[in-house]
């Protein structure tokens, strides 16, 4: 039986010109006489660039109505770490949202754990029509289908 595909995936980082807005601070002080403790942690910072958890949200937005213990132990064994699974599905009454957005111009419908243990959407009338843009350069997108209304500059 071949195992199941992860629920994210690698993003090419390497390639030129691809920033992650990690600049060169530390670059530009490391060599200099004041003893300065901000430059002597990690280099790293906690970030952890080229992956992209599309496969999960997707993989999420499917199993809505679904029995939450199943989805959530299915979706922990296929990731890295558990913690974006909660990106989109809120713990709380007070962390529900419509809808979540995830880089630039990605939206995904809000899911929450209802009384019955299902998973469930914060607000099930949410559609693509209801959305407008913020910029007219990029094509933003909820749940993966582009916005049909364009972008009406403030006047």
């Amino acid at each position: 039986m071949r195992a199941k595909e992860p629920l994210y995936r690698k993003v090419n980082t390497r390639t030129h010109r691809v920033h992650h807005g990690n600049g060169g601070e530390y670059r530009w002080s490391r060599n200099t006489k004041r003893e300065d403790r901000t430059n002597r942690g990690s280099m790293h910072d906690g970030h952890r660039h080229g992956l992209d958890y599309t496969p999960l949200f997707k993989f999420l937005l499917a199993h809505v109505g679904d029995d939450w213990a199943a989805v959530h132990s299915e979706a922990v064994a296929r990731l890295d770490r558990a913690e974006p699974i909660f990106w989109m599905v809120a713990r709380s009454e007070a962390d529900r949202n419509r809808y979540i957005r995830v880089g630039e111009c990605s939206y995904y419908s809000g899911l929450y754990v209802d009384d019955e243990n299902r998973l469930a959407r914060v607000d099930p009338d949410l559609r693509v029509e209801d959305m407008e843009p913020s910029c007219a350069c990029c094509t933003h997108t909820l749940n993966g289908s582009p916005f049909t209304s364009v972008f009406k500059p403030f006047v």
